[in-house]
């Protein structure tokens, strides 16, 4: 059994590139029955950024409703969130006694905030220590990734592999899983989908709120008589990406023959939106508005999570001498 661990920070309502480039594949991976899962919600990851504990603690409810939402059988695997698992930092500490300091200076986490060095904290810093004490805290065989924290897996096996060379057998070392297919989701500017760039589609929105956000996506200036290339319009990217290929097939000739304008297209991409997530947007509001369901999943969840933790945490102890 291949034992398969992802999390993602709780930032806010996880966006259409999250659910398509991480959770959908995840999920997936989660239905298979010689894997087990082992899903968490990273507000210690957060906590670098946001400090505000009611926007924390909103932003971890919305987080799991998506991923309840979307199908992750809790039963079946393992759903948490970060800071119930404390011992995680106790691990982050050990292995960070193994982790040079030019290894963190050339992260992306780190390096794309170094030019204002005074709003880098430490946790940020360290951000990808904590990262590798996540993954190696429950032997984690497989982690899937984007193709932007590839890097920071990278750590996580140079830290393992160094810290079992002094302490053998003490970490299982991980390997990467990427979904190449869906690997850059495009934000409504073209770029990629992000909260950074304040260019994402929240699938979750109220009707009127996400057709406004649907319709501020970025187009040429082809009349609508002339044809357009699908293959540059980041309507037809995200169309392709969620409708049936008939569909598809169907939205490109009305793309090449003239006529069409993109206008349509957003219009389009909307109704197929609504009608492909529909049953999701229903439970996302259903757990919203029972968070004590959420609560109690999480909780039964971290009961498990602590079990296999605590056995790989004494595990290392013991190796170390402690």
């Amino acid at each position: 059994m291949a034992r398969i661990l992802t999390g993602i920070q709780s930032t806010g309502t996880p966006h259409l590139g999250n659910i398509l480039g991480a959770i959908i594949p995840a999920i997936e991976l989660s239905s298979d029955p010689k894997n087990q899962s082992l899903f968490f919600i990273a507000d210690l990851h957060s906590f670098t950024t946001i400090k505000d504990k009611e926007l924390l603690r909103k932003n971890t409810y919305s987080t799991a409703a998506c991923w309840l939402a979307f199908g992750f059988d809790t039963d079946k695997n393992i759903f948490y969130r970060q800071s119930d698992v404390s011992i995680v930092c106790e691990l982050t500490w050990y292995l960070s006694c193994f982790t040079p300091y030019p290894m963190l200076s050339n992260s992306h986490s780190f390096k794309d905030k170094s030019d204002k060095l005074s709003e880098v904290n430490t946790g940020l810093f360290t951000y990808p220590v904590l990262m590798a004490a996540d993954i190696l805290l429950y032997d984690a065989n497989i982690v899937p990734v984007g193709k932007d924290q590839k890097q920071h897996l990278e750590i996580t096996r140079d830290i393992a592999n160094s810290f079992n060379h002094k302490f053998p057998n003490s970490l299982t070392i991980p390997q990467e899983k990427i979904d190449k297919k869906v690997m850059t989701i495009p934000g409504t500017d073209g770029q990629k989908m992000s909260k950074s760039y304040n260019n994402f589609i929240d699938i979750f929105l109220p009707e009127k709120k996400l057709k406004k956000q649907i319709m501020s996506i970025i187009t040429d200036s082809i009349s609508v008589d002339d044809p357009k290339d699908p293959e540059n319009c980041t309507v037809f990217k995200l169309f392709e990406l969620i409708a049936d290929k008939s569909d598809v097939l169907e939205l490109e000739k009305k793309y090449r023959h003239g006529g069409y304008g993109y206008g349509h297209a957003k219009k389009d991409l909307f109704e197929v939106m609504l009608e492909k997530y529909k049953s999701q947007r229903e439970l996302y509001n259903h757990y919203i508005n029972n968070q004590s369901l959420i609560e109690q999943k999480l909780i039964k969840g971290a009961e498990k999570a602590n079990e296999i933790a605590t056995t790989v945490l004494d595990r290392v102890r013991k190796n170390i001498g402690y």
